[in-house]
Protein backbone atom coordinates (compact mmCIF):
# COMPACT_ATOMS: atom_id res chain seq x y z
CA UNK A 1 0.00 0.00 0.00
CA UNK A 2 2.75 2.57 -0.97
CA UNK A 3 2.50 4.78 -3.69
CA UNK A 4 5.83 7.66 -4.64
CA UNK A 5 4.28 10.76 -4.06
CA UNK A 6 4.10 12.36 -1.17
CA UNK A 7 2.33 14.74 -0.01
CA UNK A 8 3.79 18.31 -0.05
CA UNK A 9 7.41 15.90 -0.15
CA UNK A 10 7.68 14.35 -3.72
CA UNK A 11 11.05 13.05 -3.32
CA UNK A 12 10.17 10.12 -0.47
CA UNK A 13 7.87 7.35 -0.49
CA UNK A 14 4.76 7.13 1.76
CA UNK A 15 3.50 4.41 2.96
CA UNK A 16 0.19 5.53 3.45
CA UNK A 17 -1.23 2.66 5.84
CA UNK A 18 2.17 3.39 8.56
CA UNK A 19 1.54 6.69 8.20
CA UNK A 20 -2.09 7.21 9.15
CA UNK A 21 -2.35 4.42 12.11
CA UNK A 22 1.39 6.25 13.22
CA UNK A 23 -0.77 9.67 13.30
CA UNK A 24 -3.73 7.64 15.01
CA UNK A 25 -1.53 7.00 17.96
CA UNK A 26 0.03 10.00 18.17
CA UNK A 27 -3.67 11.90 18.56
CA UNK A 28 -4.26 9.75 21.33
CA UNK A 29 -1.42 10.93 23.35
CA UNK A 30 -1.54 14.42 22.79
CA UNK A 31 -4.41 14.28 24.61
CA UNK A 32 -3.62 13.73 27.85
CA UNK A 33 -0.22 15.70 27.18
CA UNK A 34 -2.02 19.17 26.00
CA UNK A 35 -4.45 18.85 28.56
CA UNK A 36 -1.81 18.44 31.61
CA UNK A 37 0.15 20.88 30.22
CA UNK A 38 -2.62 23.69 30.00
CA UNK A 39 -3.64 22.73 33.13
CA UNK A 40 0.16 23.69 34.52
CA UNK A 41 -0.34 26.76 32.74
CA UNK A 42 -3.46 27.53 34.57
CA UNK A 43 -5.41 27.18 31.33
CA UNK A 44 -8.56 25.40 30.28
CA UNK A 45 -7.79 22.22 28.71
CA UNK A 46 -9.35 23.25 25.11
CA UNK A 47 -6.36 26.17 25.18
CA UNK A 48 -3.77 23.34 25.67
CA UNK A 49 -6.25 20.91 23.12
CA UNK A 50 -6.37 23.74 20.50
CA UNK A 51 -2.89 24.86 20.29
CA UNK A 52 -1.82 21.03 20.09
CA UNK A 53 -4.16 21.34 16.35
CA UNK A 54 -2.89 24.15 15.20
CA UNK A 55 1.05 23.91 16.08
CA UNK A 56 0.53 19.68 14.66
CA UNK A 57 -0.74 21.11 11.56
CA UNK A 58 0.62 23.58 10.48
CA UNK A 59 4.20 22.50 10.94
CA UNK A 60 3.83 19.18 9.58
CA UNK A 61 2.27 20.91 6.41
CA UNK A 62 4.63 23.50 6.00
CA UNK A 63 7.96 22.40 7.81
CA UNK A 64 11.53 21.52 7.74
CA UNK A 65 11.60 17.95 9.48
CA UNK A 66 8.66 15.16 7.98
CA UNK A 67 7.78 12.95 11.08
CA UNK A 68 8.17 15.15 13.34
CA UNK A 69 5.34 16.27 15.79
CA UNK A 70 4.79 20.00 17.69
CA UNK A 71 2.25 20.65 20.16
CA UNK A 72 1.50 22.27 23.84
CA UNK A 73 4.30 21.51 25.50
CA UNK A 74 5.57 21.58 29.43
CA UNK A 75 8.44 24.44 28.46
CA UNK A 76 5.89 26.60 27.03
CA UNK A 77 3.57 26.40 29.87
CA UNK A 78 6.19 26.42 32.67
CA UNK A 79 7.17 29.94 30.90
CA UNK A 80 3.88 31.51 30.52
CA UNK A 81 2.72 30.47 34.23
CA UNK A 82 3.21 33.51 35.80
CA UNK A 83 1.39 35.90 33.04
CA UNK A 84 -1.55 33.93 33.41
CA UNK A 85 -1.56 34.46 37.14
CA UNK A 86 -0.36 38.37 36.66
CA UNK A 87 -2.52 39.18 33.67
CA UNK A 88 -5.07 36.19 32.45
CA UNK A 89 -5.74 34.67 29.11
CA UNK A 90 -5.50 37.30 26.83
CA UNK A 91 -1.91 38.50 27.21
CA UNK A 92 -1.23 34.76 26.85
CA UNK A 93 -2.81 34.68 23.21
CA UNK A 94 -0.98 38.05 22.82
CA UNK A 95 2.23 36.78 24.02
CA UNK A 96 2.08 33.70 21.88
CA UNK A 97 1.60 35.72 18.32
CA UNK A 98 4.44 38.01 19.18
CA UNK A 99 7.01 35.02 19.96
CA UNK A 100 5.48 33.41 16.42
CA UNK A 101 6.66 36.34 15.27
CA UNK A 102 10.07 36.27 16.84
CA UNK A 103 10.82 32.92 15.63
CA UNK A 104 9.72 33.74 12.03
CA UNK A 105 12.15 36.49 12.01
CA UNK A 106 15.13 34.10 12.96
CA UNK A 107 14.07 31.51 10.45
CA UNK A 108 13.79 34.14 7.55
CA UNK A 109 17.51 35.74 8.85
CA UNK A 110 19.10 31.97 8.80
CA UNK A 111 19.98 31.37 12.07
CA UNK A 112 18.69 28.28 12.39
CA UNK A 113 22.55 26.80 11.52
CA UNK A 114 23.41 28.53 15.28
CA UNK A 115 22.26 24.28 16.46
CA UNK A 116 25.59 23.28 15.10
CA UNK A 117 27.25 25.36 18.25
CA UNK A 118 25.22 23.40 20.20
CA UNK A 119 28.18 20.09 21.52
CA UNK A 120 26.84 16.61 21.55
CA UNK A 121 27.33 16.26 25.76
CA UNK A 122 24.48 19.03 25.67
CA UNK A 123 22.10 16.95 23.54
CA UNK A 124 23.40 14.31 25.22
CA UNK A 125 21.92 15.77 28.54
CA UNK A 126 19.34 17.70 27.17
CA UNK A 127 17.97 14.42 25.71
CA UNK A 128 18.51 12.20 29.14
CA UNK A 129 16.76 15.39 31.18
CA UNK A 130 13.63 15.17 29.19
CA UNK A 131 13.30 11.21 29.51
CA UNK A 132 13.42 11.52 33.10
CA UNK A 133 10.61 14.47 32.86
CA UNK A 134 8.40 12.68 30.70
CA UNK A 135 8.72 9.69 33.20
CA UNK A 136 8.31 12.08 36.60
CA UNK A 137 5.49 13.27 34.47
CA UNK A 138 3.38 9.94 35.14
CA UNK A 139 4.11 9.59 38.40
CA UNK A 140 0.80 11.62 39.02
CA UNK A 141 -1.56 9.53 37.58
CA UNK A 142 -0.25 6.96 40.48
CA UNK A 143 -1.68 9.22 43.36
CA UNK A 144 -5.38 9.77 44.15
CA UNK A 145 -7.09 13.79 43.54
CA UNK A 146 -5.89 14.14 47.43
CA UNK A 147 -2.22 13.81 46.38
CA UNK A 148 -1.44 10.85 48.36
CA UNK A 149 -0.12 7.39 46.40
CA UNK A 150 -3.03 5.10 45.89
CA UNK A 151 -2.44 1.76 47.57
CA UNK A 152 -4.52 -1.38 47.64
CA UNK A 153 -6.14 -2.45 44.73
CA UNK A 154 -6.66 0.92 42.78
CA UNK A 155 -2.89 0.88 42.95
CA UNK A 156 -2.47 -2.86 41.70
CA UNK A 157 -5.14 -2.27 39.45
CA UNK A 158 -3.41 0.46 37.22
CA UNK A 159 0.03 -0.97 37.81
CA UNK A 160 -1.21 -4.27 36.20
CA UNK A 161 -2.60 -1.90 32.93
CA UNK A 162 0.63 0.04 33.06
CA UNK A 163 3.09 -3.13 32.52
CA UNK A 164 0.51 -4.57 29.93
CA UNK A 165 0.52 -1.35 27.93
CA UNK A 166 4.15 -1.87 27.94
CA UNK A 167 4.84 -5.19 27.15
CA UNK A 168 2.10 -5.01 24.75
CA UNK A 169 4.19 -2.25 23.24
CA UNK A 170 7.83 -4.15 23.61
CA UNK A 171 6.43 -7.80 22.60
CA UNK A 172 4.23 -6.87 19.47
CA UNK A 173 7.24 -5.63 17.10
CA UNK A 174 9.43 -9.25 17.95
CA UNK A 175 6.10 -10.50 16.87
CA UNK A 176 5.23 -8.48 13.34
CA UNK A 177 6.99 -5.31 12.74
CA UNK A 178 4.61 -4.18 10.90
CA UNK A 179 1.71 -3.77 13.39
CA UNK A 180 1.61 -0.32 15.19
CA UNK A 181 2.13 -1.70 18.15
CA UNK A 182 1.23 1.67 20.50
CA UNK A 183 -2.13 1.94 19.03
CA UNK A 184 -2.84 -2.07 19.58
CA UNK A 185 -1.92 -1.73 23.25
CA UNK A 186 -4.03 1.53 23.60
CA UNK A 187 -7.07 -0.51 22.05
CA UNK A 188 -6.40 -3.72 24.00
CA UNK A 189 -6.39 -2.07 27.50
CA UNK A 190 -9.40 0.37 26.24
CA UNK A 191 -10.72 -3.21 25.36
CA UNK A 192 -9.90 -4.94 29.18
CA UNK A 193 -11.67 -2.07 30.79
CA UNK A 194 -14.81 -1.75 29.11
CA UNK A 195 -15.32 -5.66 28.70
CA UNK A 196 -14.45 -6.42 32.59
CA UNK A 197 -15.58 -2.94 33.96
CA UNK A 198 -12.68 -1.76 35.24
CA UNK A 199 -12.94 0.89 37.90
CA UNK A 200 -9.48 2.88 36.85
CA UNK A 201 -8.92 6.54 36.00
CA UNK A 202 -9.78 7.86 32.64
CA UNK A 203 -9.23 11.03 30.44
CA UNK A 204 -12.61 12.36 31.41
CA UNK A 205 -11.81 12.16 35.19
CA UNK A 206 -8.98 14.92 34.23
CA UNK A 207 -10.96 17.23 32.01
CA UNK A 208 -13.52 17.35 29.40
CA UNK A 209 -11.98 17.47 25.81
CA UNK A 210 -15.47 18.49 24.40
CA UNK A 211 -15.27 21.43 22.35
CA UNK A 212 -15.99 23.09 18.49
CA UNK A 213 -13.58 24.00 15.69
CA UNK A 214 -10.95 26.69 17.67
CA UNK A 215 -12.62 29.72 17.32
CA UNK A 216 -10.76 32.89 15.84
CA UNK A 217 -9.90 35.63 18.13
CA UNK A 218 -7.90 38.75 18.20
CA UNK A 219 -6.30 39.07 21.53
CA UNK A 220 -8.01 41.73 23.84
CA UNK A 221 -5.44 43.38 24.94
CA UNK A 222 -4.22 47.22 25.02
CA UNK A 223 -2.65 48.13 21.74
CA UNK A 224 -0.24 50.51 23.67
CA UNK A 225 3.80 49.92 24.81
CA UNK A 226 3.00 49.13 28.19
CA UNK A 227 1.27 46.01 26.94
CA UNK A 228 4.62 45.08 24.80
CA UNK A 229 6.78 46.09 27.89
CA UNK A 230 4.71 43.37 29.51
CA UNK A 231 4.33 40.42 26.80
CA UNK A 232 7.79 40.99 25.32
CA UNK A 233 10.26 39.26 28.05
CA UNK A 234 7.92 36.13 28.04
CA UNK A 235 7.14 36.18 23.54
CA UNK A 236 11.07 36.27 23.74
CA UNK A 237 11.79 33.26 26.19
CA UNK A 238 9.05 31.37 24.72
CA UNK A 239 10.58 31.98 21.44
CA UNK A 240 13.80 30.63 22.44
CA UNK A 241 12.38 27.86 24.47
CA UNK A 242 10.80 26.80 21.34
CA UNK A 243 13.52 27.01 18.83
CA UNK A 244 15.67 25.35 21.31
CA UNK A 245 13.41 22.46 21.81
CA UNK A 246 12.24 22.20 18.49
CA UNK A 247 15.82 22.30 16.85
CA UNK A 248 17.22 19.72 18.99
CA UNK A 249 14.30 17.59 18.68
CA UNK A 250 14.80 18.22 14.39
CA UNK A 251 18.58 16.91 15.15
CA UNK A 252 17.22 13.97 17.14
CA UNK A 253 14.63 12.72 14.80
CA UNK A 254 17.62 13.47 12.21
CA UNK A 255 19.64 10.84 13.46
CA UNK A 256 17.13 8.20 13.81
CA UNK A 257 15.81 8.11 10.54
CA UNK A 258 19.09 8.97 8.84
CA UNK A 259 18.09 11.95 6.83
CA UNK A 260 18.22 15.75 7.04
CA UNK A 261 15.67 18.17 8.03
CA UNK A 262 16.03 22.47 7.62
CA UNK A 263 16.04 24.23 10.50
CA UNK A 264 15.62 27.18 9.37
CA UNK A 265 12.54 26.32 7.47
CA UNK A 266 11.25 24.55 10.87
CA UNK A 267 12.11 27.98 12.69
CA UNK A 268 9.93 29.81 10.23
CA UNK A 269 6.60 27.06 10.35
CA UNK A 270 6.97 27.08 14.01
CA UNK A 271 6.43 31.36 14.03
CA UNK A 272 3.86 30.53 12.18
CA UNK A 273 2.03 28.09 14.18
CA UNK A 274 2.27 29.96 17.25
CA UNK A 275 1.16 33.27 15.35
CA UNK A 276 -1.91 31.23 14.23
CA UNK A 277 -2.17 29.67 17.93
CA UNK A 278 -2.70 32.56 19.17
CA UNK A 279 -5.53 33.99 16.96
CA UNK A 280 -7.13 31.05 17.70
CA UNK A 281 -7.34 30.54 21.35
CA UNK A 282 -4.46 28.68 21.92
CA UNK A 283 -1.61 28.85 24.41
CA UNK A 284 0.77 27.96 21.86
CA UNK A 285 3.83 25.49 22.02
CA UNK A 286 7.12 23.51 20.14
CA UNK A 287 8.00 20.44 18.81
CA UNK A 288 7.48 17.58 21.25
CA UNK A 289 10.36 14.81 21.60
CA UNK A 290 7.76 12.46 23.00
CA UNK A 291 4.91 12.04 20.33
CA UNK A 292 8.10 12.44 17.66
CA UNK A 293 9.60 9.42 18.92
CA UNK A 294 6.74 7.83 19.00
CA UNK A 295 5.63 8.48 15.45
CA UNK A 296 9.09 7.73 14.01
CA UNK A 297 9.55 4.05 15.90
CA UNK A 298 6.30 3.49 14.50
CA UNK A 299 7.92 4.00 11.24
CA UNK A 300 6.47 7.23 10.23
CA UNK A 301 8.59 9.18 8.15
CA UNK A 302 6.43 11.57 5.64
CA UNK A 303 4.04 14.75 6.85
CA UNK A 304 1.01 12.69 6.31
CA UNK A 305 1.28 11.48 9.84
CA UNK A 306 1.14 14.70 11.66
CA UNK A 307 -1.66 16.04 9.71
CA UNK A 308 -3.39 13.08 10.59
CA UNK A 309 -2.87 13.37 14.26
CA UNK A 310 -3.87 16.59 14.07
CA UNK A 311 -6.80 16.41 12.11
CA UNK A 312 -8.23 13.61 14.67
CA UNK A 313 -7.04 15.46 17.74
CA UNK A 314 -9.71 17.95 16.52
CA UNK A 315 -12.03 14.49 15.32
CA UNK A 316 -11.55 13.75 18.97
CA UNK A 317 -12.90 17.43 20.45
CA UNK A 318 -15.80 17.58 17.94
CA UNK A 319 -17.45 14.18 17.22
CA UNK A 320 -15.32 11.89 19.56
CA UNK A 321 -15.19 13.26 23.05
CA UNK A 322 -17.28 11.08 24.44
CA UNK A 323 -15.53 8.37 23.99
CA UNK A 324 -11.94 9.30 24.17
CA UNK A 325 -12.75 10.53 27.57
CA UNK A 326 -13.45 6.60 28.18
CA UNK A 327 -9.98 6.24 27.53
CA UNK A 328 -8.10 4.42 30.47
CA UNK A 329 -5.13 6.64 31.62
CA UNK A 330 -3.08 3.56 32.06
CA UNK A 331 -2.68 2.79 28.89
CA UNK A 332 -1.26 6.08 27.89
CA UNK A 333 0.67 6.46 31.35
CA UNK A 334 2.28 2.84 29.78
CA UNK A 335 2.83 4.30 26.43
CA UNK A 336 4.60 7.47 27.63
CA UNK A 337 6.54 5.34 29.80
CA UNK A 338 7.86 3.50 27.71
CA UNK A 339 8.68 6.48 25.16
CA UNK A 340 10.40 7.91 28.22
CA UNK A 341 12.95 4.75 28.16
CA UNK A 342 13.09 5.07 24.46
CA UNK A 343 14.40 8.30 24.51
CA UNK A 344 16.83 8.32 27.08
CA UNK A 345 20.37 7.97 25.78
CA UNK A 346 21.68 4.64 27.51
CA UNK A 347 24.73 4.54 25.17
CA UNK A 348 25.59 7.83 27.29
CA UNK A 349 26.12 6.14 30.86
CA UNK A 350 28.74 3.90 28.84
CA UNK A 351 31.07 6.86 28.10
CA UNK A 352 31.86 8.14 31.47
CA UNK A 353 34.83 6.49 31.83
CA UNK A 354 35.72 7.03 28.14
CA UNK A 355 34.79 10.78 27.69
CA UNK A 356 36.57 13.59 28.88
CA UNK A 357 35.76 14.75 32.59
CA UNK A 358 34.76 18.07 31.31
CA UNK A 359 31.94 16.89 28.48
CA UNK A 360 31.00 14.03 31.50
CA UNK A 361 30.22 17.25 33.74
CA UNK A 362 28.04 19.39 31.20
CA UNK A 363 25.77 16.07 30.05
CA UNK A 364 25.53 15.89 34.17
CA UNK A 365 24.84 19.30 34.40
CA UNK A 366 22.61 19.93 31.72
CA UNK A 367 20.88 16.94 32.57
CA UNK A 368 19.74 18.20 36.05
CA UNK A 369 19.32 22.04 35.32
CA UNK A 370 16.52 20.32 32.76
CA UNK A 371 15.62 17.87 35.31
CA UNK A 372 15.10 20.43 38.41
CA UNK A 373 14.32 23.86 36.85
CA UNK A 374 12.28 22.36 34.03
CA UNK A 375 13.77 24.85 31.88
CA UNK A 376 15.09 23.18 28.96
CA UNK A 377 16.80 26.83 27.20
CA UNK A 378 18.52 27.35 30.18
CA UNK A 379 20.02 23.78 30.57
CA UNK A 380 21.11 24.03 27.23
CA UNK A 381 22.41 27.93 26.99
CA UNK A 382 24.09 26.86 30.37
CA UNK A 383 25.85 23.60 28.87
CA UNK A 384 26.91 25.35 25.42
CA UNK A 385 28.13 28.21 27.82
CA UNK A 386 30.43 25.67 30.19
CA UNK A 387 31.15 23.84 27.04
CA UNK A 388 32.53 26.75 25.11
CA UNK A 389 34.58 27.93 28.31
CA UNK A 390 36.21 24.44 28.81
CA UNK A 391 37.23 24.32 25.44
CA UNK A 392 38.56 28.19 25.65
CA UNK A 393 40.78 26.25 28.86
CA UNK A 394 41.55 23.35 27.15
CA UNK A 395 43.33 25.06 23.86
CA UNK A 396 44.88 27.90 26.22
CA UNK A 397 47.11 25.38 27.27
CA UNK A 398 48.09 23.97 23.99
CA UNK A 399 49.64 26.63 22.84
CA UNK A 400 53.52 25.98 22.49
CA UNK A 401 56.68 27.35 20.57
CA UNK A 402 59.82 25.63 19.52
CA UNK A 403 63.19 27.21 19.78
CA UNK A 404 66.13 27.76 18.05
CA UNK A 405 68.63 30.40 16.65
CA UNK A 406 70.00 29.09 13.16
CA UNK A 407 74.04 29.44 11.70
CA UNK A 408 73.23 33.10 10.73
CA UNK A 409 72.31 33.85 15.14
CA UNK A 410 68.83 34.49 13.99
CA UNK A 411 66.49 32.82 17.10
CA UNK A 412 63.41 31.16 15.59
CA UNK A 413 60.25 30.67 17.60
CA UNK A 414 57.48 28.03 16.01
CA UNK A 415 54.43 28.64 17.14
CA UNK A 416 51.70 25.84 17.41
CA UNK A 417 47.94 26.54 18.55
CA UNK A 418 45.63 29.22 18.12
CA UNK A 419 46.36 32.65 19.71
CA UNK A 420 43.35 33.97 21.45
CA UNK A 421 42.10 35.78 24.27
CA UNK A 422 42.91 32.64 26.33
CA UNK A 423 46.05 31.71 25.28
CA UNK A 424 47.88 35.05 25.41
CA UNK A 425 49.48 34.80 28.74
CA UNK A 426 50.93 31.52 28.03
CA UNK A 427 52.10 32.67 24.49
CA UNK A 428 53.90 35.59 26.17
CA UNK A 429 56.07 34.22 28.36
CA UNK A 430 57.58 31.74 25.88
CA UNK A 431 59.73 34.79 24.61
CA UNK A 432 63.05 35.93 26.13
CA UNK A 433 63.23 39.57 24.92
CA UNK A 434 65.89 40.73 26.68
CA UNK A 435 68.03 38.26 25.71
CA UNK A 436 67.58 37.12 22.82
CA UNK A 437 69.81 38.01 19.45
CA UNK A 438 69.56 41.29 17.32
CA UNK A 439 67.10 39.20 14.62
CA UNK A 440 63.65 36.80 15.89
CA UNK A 441 61.47 35.43 13.56
CA UNK A 442 58.13 34.11 15.18
CA UNK A 443 57.04 31.46 12.50
CA UNK A 444 52.87 31.45 12.84
CA UNK A 445 52.55 27.97 10.05
CA UNK A 446 50.89 25.79 12.55
CA UNK A 447 49.37 28.43 14.67
CA UNK A 448 46.36 31.22 13.71
CA UNK A 449 45.76 34.51 15.32
CA UNK A 450 41.90 34.64 16.20
CA UNK A 451 40.79 37.84 18.05
CA UNK A 452 41.60 41.27 19.20
CA UNK A 453 43.09 40.04 22.11
CA UNK A 454 45.40 37.87 20.11
CA UNK A 455 46.19 41.35 17.33
CA UNK A 456 47.30 43.17 20.64
CA UNK A 457 49.33 40.56 22.07
CA UNK A 458 51.27 40.49 18.93
CA UNK A 459 51.29 44.47 18.80
CA UNK A 460 52.50 44.54 22.24
CA UNK A 461 55.47 42.07 21.89
CA UNK A 462 56.63 43.10 18.60
CA UNK A 463 56.94 46.88 20.63
CA UNK A 464 59.16 45.03 23.28
CA UNK A 465 61.92 43.84 20.95
CA UNK A 466 61.78 47.34 19.18
CA UNK A 467 62.35 49.24 21.89
CA UNK A 468 65.56 47.23 22.58
CA UNK A 469 66.53 47.87 19.14
CA UNK A 470 65.72 44.35 17.80
CA UNK A 471 63.92 43.43 14.65
CA UNK A 472 61.55 40.71 14.60
CA UNK A 473 59.55 39.23 11.27
CA UNK A 474 56.45 37.17 11.41
CA UNK A 475 56.42 34.29 9.13
CA UNK A 476 54.33 32.45 7.20
CA UNK A 477 50.78 34.04 8.68
CA UNK A 478 48.04 32.74 6.68
CA UNK A 479 45.85 35.02 4.23
CA UNK A 480 42.71 35.35 6.95
CA UNK A 481 45.29 36.92 9.86
CA UNK A 482 46.72 39.37 7.68
CA UNK A 483 43.53 40.26 6.39
CA UNK A 484 42.53 40.36 10.55
CA UNK A 485 45.66 42.46 11.18
CA UNK A 486 44.96 45.19 8.23
CA UNK A 487 41.71 45.82 9.11
CA UNK A 488 42.63 45.79 12.93
CA UNK A 489 45.39 48.52 12.32
CA UNK A 490 42.47 51.29 11.96
CA UNK A 491 41.57 50.61 15.71
CA UNK A 492 45.30 50.05 17.01
CA UNK A 493 48.84 50.83 16.02
CA UNK A 494 49.93 47.24 14.33
CA UNK A 495 53.83 46.84 14.10
CA UNK A 496 54.11 44.26 11.21
CA UNK A 497 53.57 44.99 7.51
CA UNK A 498 53.61 42.58 4.61
CA UNK A 499 57.07 41.84 2.87
CA UNK A 500 55.84 40.93 -0.27
CA UNK A 501 59.36 39.50 -1.13
CA UNK A 502 59.93 37.44 2.08
CA UNK A 503 56.19 36.61 2.16
CA UNK A 504 56.64 37.61 5.87
CA UNK A 505 55.32 40.31 7.73
CA UNK A 506 57.60 42.46 9.11
CA UNK A 507 57.68 45.46 11.47
CA UNK A 508 57.04 48.99 9.96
Amino acid sequence: MKKIINLFDFSQEVNYKTEILSGLTVALALVPEAIAFALIAGLSPLTGLYAAFMMGLVTSIFGGRPGMISGATGAVAVVLVALVKSHGVEYIFATVILAGLLQTVVGFLKLGKLMRLVPHPVIFGFVNGLAIIIFSSQLVQFQDESGNWLTGMPLVTLLGLVLFTMLSIWGIPKINKQLPAALIAILAVFGIVVFFGIDTKTIGDIASIKGGFPPFHLPEVPLELETLKIIFPYASIVAGVGLIESLLTLNIVDEITETRGSGNREAIAQGGANILSGLFSGMGGCAMIGQSLINTSNGARARLSGIVASVMLLVFIMFGSSIIEKMPMAALTGLMIMVSIGTFEWASLKTFRRMPKSDVFVMVLVTLVTVFLHNLALAVVVGVIIAALVFAWDNAKRIRARKFIDEEGVKHYEIYGPLFFGSITVFNEKFDVLNDPDVVIIDFAESRIVDMSAIEAVNKLTSRYLKVGKEVHLKHLSADCRILLKNADEIIDVNVMEDPTYKVAVDQ
